[in-house]
């Protein structure tokens, strides 16, 4: 292939390039196929993981589980825009999926109609999960992610397929000293890239744990937008996960993981998209980083339940609200270790009070004595 321009789908720059071989280019693309007897073990740990994780939300009360679906919403957004260097504010994505999802937080935050959008396009591919996957649909999630049509200091082609001549390519490195990691179809091939991957979207009868996979690589790999192509992929890739829960729900954050282990994500992309289609590791990756999410979120759970049960056991013992407080940080996430001069602090009272509601919480039974004396004493949850 001869030289000629680039476009950058990260920093939209144009420089040179010299290309080389990739999925999309193999004779039988995009046939993808993968060893079921390596899937086998990984694939169970999966199905047991989720129901598990499904029957803990069950015991959760209505708030609970609202509150639980937040902040797995709140991570992955955050999370997914993260992974392309776009940063949110997190106070303005939790009260704009809060609204959507009828929870009262305090505070007011000031709307923002980019972090809107975004919440939008989550909530539509996660409720509307069974809802035939279309261009207009994708077009419509393009959209919110870029509503002044520009990316950056750059116009943007949006609501639509990525037009013009010059190749498509993901790029890191100084300007003048690139390194070309991927090249995507050309422009005037993804129409009907996408229709094919639209079709199987909608037809192809699979586990959700492999769609979700597929549907995530095959979208990336066509790259069929100007930009907002990884945010969007990982977006079909939660539409595909949410077909397994009964309410469609959101329990965990697949992009939150992602992001704990950006390396290897881009590594193992690059990989397997300079590869054959036998795309067996990729799944591996992808199972493995779900496997991580889902374990993650039950463990919040477990502590979740916990607190219920906690409070349920001490319905009809009298506390003040510095006491509640105190007790609802430690069930959330306390750091350090608490002491009576942290408890003063917190609850703005001095320390001589603080201890009298520590020693009355103890005598109640809903604290302990670490049974460190002297200055390190601490106390700890009566669980």
């Amino acid at each position: 292939m001869t030289d000629e321009q680039r476009h950058n789908g990260n920093n939209k720059r144009f420089t040179r390039y010299h290309s080389s071989s990739y999925i999309w280019q193999k004779s039988d693309w995009p046939d993808f196929r993968w060893d079921e007897g390596a899937l086998l073990e990984p694939m169970s740990r999966l199905s047991n993981l989720h129901g598990l994780l499904n029957g803990r939300m069950s015991m959760l009360g209505f708030n609970e589980k609202s509150r639980s679906s937040l902040s797995a919403m709140t991570d992955e957004l955050i999370s997914s825009s993260e992974i392309e260097g776009v940063r949110l504010n997190p106070d303005s994505v939790r009260s704009s999926i809060a609204r959507r999802l009828g929870i009262e937080e305090e505070g007011v935050i000031a709307e923002d109609h980019y972090v809107e959008g975004l919440v939008d396009v989550m909530l539509d591919a996660v409720h509307n999960c069974r809802t035939p996957l279309t261009a207009d649909r994708l077009f419509g999630w393009h959209a919110a992610l870029f509503p002044l049509g520009r990316s950056g200091m750059r116009s943007i082609t949006v609501a639509d397929w990525r037009k013009g001549e010059e190749p498509m390519q993901v790029v890191s490195g100084a300007f003048g000293h690139e390194k070309v990691h991927y090249e995507a179809p050309a422009s005037a091939d993804v129409p009907a890239q996408m229709a094919r991957l639209i079709a199987w979207c909608n037809t192809a009868n699979l586990s959700p744990f492999i769609m979700a996979a597929v549907a995530h690589l095959w979208f990336v790999t066509i790259h069929p937008f100007d930009d907002g192509n990884g945010r969007i992929s990982r977006t079909l890739a939660d539409m595909m996960l949410a077909r397994l829960d009964i309410d469609s729900g959101r329990y965990y954050s697949m992009s939150a993981e992602i992001n704990r282990n950006k390396k290897a994500y881009y590594e193992i992309l690059e990989r397997t998209q300079k590869g054959g289609l036998d795309i067996t590791e990729w799944l591996l990756w992808f199972f493995d980083c779900l496997e991580k999410a889902i374990t993650r979120t039950s463990a919040i759970i477990e502590r979740t339940l916990a607190k219920a049960a906690y409070w349920d056991k001490f319905r009809d013992v009298a506390i003040n609200e510095r006491q509640r407080k105190i007790i609802n940080r430690l069930w959330d996430g306390f750091e350090g270790k608490l002491t009576t001069s942290k408890w003063a602090k917190i609850c703005s009272c001095s320390q001589d009070t603080a201890l009298r509601d520590i020693n009355d919480l103890i005598a109640k039974g809903m604290l302990r004595n670490s049974g460190e004396g002297g200055r390190s004493a601490n106390y700890l949850l009566a669980e």
